[in-house]
This record gives C-alpha cells, structure tokens and sequence, in this order.
C-alpha cells in the first residue's frame, strides 16, 4: 500500500492517463488531480475520469498533493517543473515517467531546487497516445525503474516504491546513467530501426507503398506499430539520450557490417551461430514473462511470418 494520499499528474495522456485509472482502481482512498496543457485533452481527461479532478492549471493541480508525476515529453520536463515551481506542498515528492533518466534528473534539479526530486520510468506503453489511451492495468506486471539520486530520502524511495508496485508494477532501482544505457539498447535502438525500416519501405521506387502495406508480414508489421509511436516524445527522448542512443547506435552498426559481410562472403556458419544466439535471447524474454509465446505473439489473425 502506497503511503501517498494525494497524487498530482501532470499530462494525461497514455501514461498519465493510465496512472490516473490505475490509482482510481487500485489506491481508491488516494487523491488525484491532474492538468494538461492542452484545453482538449483536458476536457477529454475529465469525461473520462482519468483524475478525480482535472484542474485549470497545474499549479492548481499540485496544490496540496504529497506525489506529483510529470508526465510530459522529456523535452518539456524542465518547463513543466518550473510551471509548479511555487506551488509545491513541503516535502512533496516530484517524480516523472520519461524514458531518459540523467537529463531529466539535472533538468527537474535545475527547475525545483531543494525539492525531493525521485525519478522513475515505466517500461510500459502502446504505440497510442492522448487521454483516449490510458487504462488502468497498464503498469501490471511490468517494470518500473527508480533511479534515486545520491541524497534521495530512503523513506520516500520506499514509498514511491510502494505505489508503482500498488499499481501493479514490478520495480527496481538503478543509477539514472545505467538505465540510459539499458534502455538505449532495449528501446530507444529498436524505436530508431524501426522508424528506419519503415521509412525505407516507403521510400522505395521499385516497390509501391501499396505492395509495401498489403504484403506486410509479421516482422514488417511489427515494425510499424513501433514506428507509430509519439513523434514529440520519440524526438525527444533520442535528443536527451544522445549518448547512449550513440554509443549503442555505434555498436549495432558494426554488427550490422558484420552480417553483411558474412553474407557477401557467403559464410552460413557465421549467420547461422549469430542466429542461434539471438533466438537464446528471444527464448529467455519469453521465460522472463516479458511476451507471449503464443504462436504470432498471440495475436487472433495469424498473418504470417
């Protein structure tokens, strides 16, 4: 059980949203209120009761409450802080869910100072985003990362500890800089391929885009949900992650040389270990709970490899 009873969200699109529904559901006791910047997705937000009241403002929003969540695109993290600047309550907890840590922690520093500053990331989402996205079961058995700083207040760790696992997630804590690293390779890398690989498919002269959408088979389509992603938060988080977005960018194209070389020189053995290997990993994320492996990711409409 969380020990917050007032949570403040600001943006209430998919995650936002989500956390909104999910406290609703499953913290019924704890207060919410929330704020978008957007007039639209405000009113949107309150017809669905995202938060227990969407207010005007997020200085209005904040009033109050002892757990504040920003969750806004991590360019924006730093003008939103300063929009609560002086309306926080003593001791409130600022958190956020952007998928970069380090920029964001010097950016909420920078905006709040002396403020008990805790960040965190979900690892959870769709490709959808806006008020119209969030649902409550979101967060259920998926990882949340919190990445205290130094200082943090080992009480107010547990307690937001507590809440994201109240939400249903499973959580753990780790230096901002590593969870850049992590996350640069596990989704920041594969968000860039698949923009890539999309944007190639439609490039194409030789192919329509026509072919291009009625041929698609399972790994292409795959692809495409991820290029569907929030362009603002995706432009965003490459920006703020650069990097280790970079350096892990460094990495897969030198592996990328590596298989072309073997296929040019026609060396099955090489492809064949490489793609064994790789299957390994697919096979544990599996065991991790982290898919499905139903056949076609359990989808019901089986379109082919």
């Amino acid at each position: 059980m969380s020990g917050f009873r007032h949570v403040a969200i600001i943006g209430l699109g998919l995650l936002g949203g989500s956390i909104g529904l999910a406290v609703r559901e499953f913290l019924p006791g704890v207060v919410s209120t929330g704020y978008d910047a957007d007039p639209a997705a405000r009113q949107r937000a309150a017809e669905r009761g995202l938060t227990g009241m969407v207010c005007a403002s997020a200085a209005e929003a904040v009033a109050g409450a002892d757990l504040v969540i920003l969750c806004v695109p991590v360019g924006a993290m730093g003008a939103a802080a300063a929009e609560i600047a002086g309306a926080l309550a003593p001791g409130a907890v600022v958190s956020d869910v952007g998928s970069s840590k380090r920029t964001v922690a010097e950016a909420l520093a920078a905006a709040l100072p002396g403020a008990a500053i805790i960040p965190a990331h979900p690892v959870a989402g769709t490709e959808h985003s806006g008020p119209d996205a969030g649902f409550a079961a979101l967060f259920r058995k998926r990882w949340c990362i919190i990445t205290p700083p130094d200082n943090a207040d080992p009480a107010q760790v547990a307690a937001l500890t507590a809440f994201w696992e109240a939400l249903g997630a499973k959580v753990e804590t780790m230096s901002a800089g590593h969870h850049d690293l992590v996350l640069a390779v596990t989704s920041h890398l594969p968000h860039l391929i698949a923009y890539t690989i999309v944007g190639t498919a439609s490039d194409l002269e030789e192919v329509t885009r026509g072919e291009v959408i009625k041929y698609s088979a399972g790994g292409f389509r795959d692809f495409t949900r991820i290029a569907a992603s929030d362009p603002t938060m995706w432009r965003d988080v490459f920006l703020s992650n650069r990097d280790a977005v970079l350096e892990m960018l460094d990495t897969f194209s030198a592996d990328l040389d590596a298989l072309r070389t073997a296929i040019v020189s026609r060396d099955g053995d090489a492809l064949f270990e490489h793609f064994t290997r790789t299957r390994a990993i697919r096979r544990s994320i599996i065991a991790e709970g982290q898919d499905d492996a139903r056949p076609d990711f359990g989808r019901s409409d089986h379109a082919g490899g």
